[in-house]
């Protein structure tokens, strides 16, 4: 699919470039290395999940940024699937710090208000751009999500980034703090 912006495609890996690199021959070795590295993945996969491709690296940047925990990036997966296809508000925090302003911070209720394409809580569906270059593991994690029922989750271990997931939302606010 054609896009206007390389975010979500230059892919996270550690390189070695000449000292006289251009610019455009870094982009070109990191989209290369995209193309190369996605390329057995099972992209069929999308259709079934009702995404273009496109979207499934829309919803693997969002993984990427949310699940620290290898095995939290298919059950993020499946909140976003789940909320995608409930019609919920995906209410992604990654995509609210991208949008606003400054260094990525923890967010304030105020924060969850701030107007821009890209606060899902404001904002049904997908952001319209990745919110940052997915790795291997969330995209093969955004094209097979657990088989779970998860709606929410939340951060349990701030040191790991650990997540506990909730199939509904009065699980989910008997232990959400503020909820």
């Amino acid at each position: 699919e054609e896009t206007e912006t390389v975010e979500g495609f230059l892919f996270p890996k550690t390189y070695d470039f000449a000292m006289d690199s251009t610019p455009g021959q870094v982009i070109a070795r990191l989209l290369g290395q995209f193309e190369t590295e996605v390329r057995a993945l099972p992209w069929g996969q999308a259709k079934e999940l009702g995404l273009t491709p496109y979207e499934v690296v829309i919803v693997a940047s969002m993984i990427e940024r949310e699940a620290r925990i290898p095995g939290d990036r298919a059950k993020v997966s499946a909140v976003i699937h789940n909320r995608l296809a409930e019609g919920m508000l995906l209410q992604i925090d990654a995509t609210v710090q991208y949008a606003l302003p400054g260094e990525n911070r923890t967010l304030t209720f105020d924060d969850l208000e701030f107007e821009s394409p890209y606060n899902t809580y404001l904002h049904e569906g997908l952001p319209p751009t990745p919110v940052a270059s997915p790795g291997l593991a969330s995209l093969r994690a955004a094209l097979s999500p657990t088989d779970e029922v998860y709606l929410y989750y939340f951060v349990v271990d701030e040191e790991t980034g650990a997540h506990r997931f909730y199939e509904t939302e009065e699980a989910f606010c008997a232990d959400a703090p503020g909820c």
